[in-house]
């Protein structure tokens, strides 16, 4: 088959995909194909896509590959749809940092952490799917086992979890946001 042809049915496959689609899932479609090869042609359409300069690119996030519009447009397109912004509380951005980077997590532990309860907390990043159950803990009562999703990962556009910033650079971004507080303020 033709290079082109085949990169034109990949671009079909993920564009009607509601979810990111992985090389695997392609390898099973064009089973002819190294996954070698997929791969290539994968990097090729995501650099064709990035040359284009168009209002949508092909992004690699949660385990597969999504066409996803540029943020820049963000305001159109929640006028388009006349919908609010997606938001968290900070609580919420809380507990999903904790069981980010501390995974697999119970609410117990995450309590313990933050220092009051997050169960409200939890259950609202349970209904918008960014965690989920994973399983319970093997000990006295059993507690929930609390994991991020791949929604999660397409939400905040990682590839992976390596993706988060280290702790590190946290502390590094915090201080130059208090350096620049400072400024702020005797200016």
């Amino acid at each position: 088959m033709d290079r082109q042809y085949i990169k034109k049915a990949i671009e079909n496959i993920i564009f009607v995909s509601e979810k990111p689609v992985s090389a695997q899932k392609l390898c099973q479609v064009f089973s002819d194909l190294s996954s070698k090869e997929l791969q290539e042609l994968l990097n090729e359409l995501v650099t064709d896509w990035d040359s284009l300069d168009r209002g949508f690119k092909l992004h690699e996030v949660a385990g597969g590959y999504q066409f996803r519009t540029s943020p820049q447009y963000s305001d159109f397109i929640l006028k388009f749809k006349q919908l609010r912004p997606f938001r968290l509380s900070r609580a919420a951005l809380e507990v999903l940092s904790i069981i980010a980077y501390k995974q697999p997590i119970t609410r117990m532990e995450m309590d313990q952490i933050r220092g009051v309860d997050s169960s409200g907390v939890i259950a609202l990043l349970l209904d918008r799917r960014l965690i989920e159950i994973k399983g319970r803990m093997e000990v006295i009562g059993r507690p929930f086992i609390y994991v991020t999703t791949n929604e999660f990962m397409e939400t905040f556009g990682l590839k992976s979890l390596r993706d988060l910033p280290t702790l590190k650079e946290l502390e590094e971004i915090e201080k130059s946001l208090q350096v620049y507080s400072d400024g702020l303020d005797q200016g």
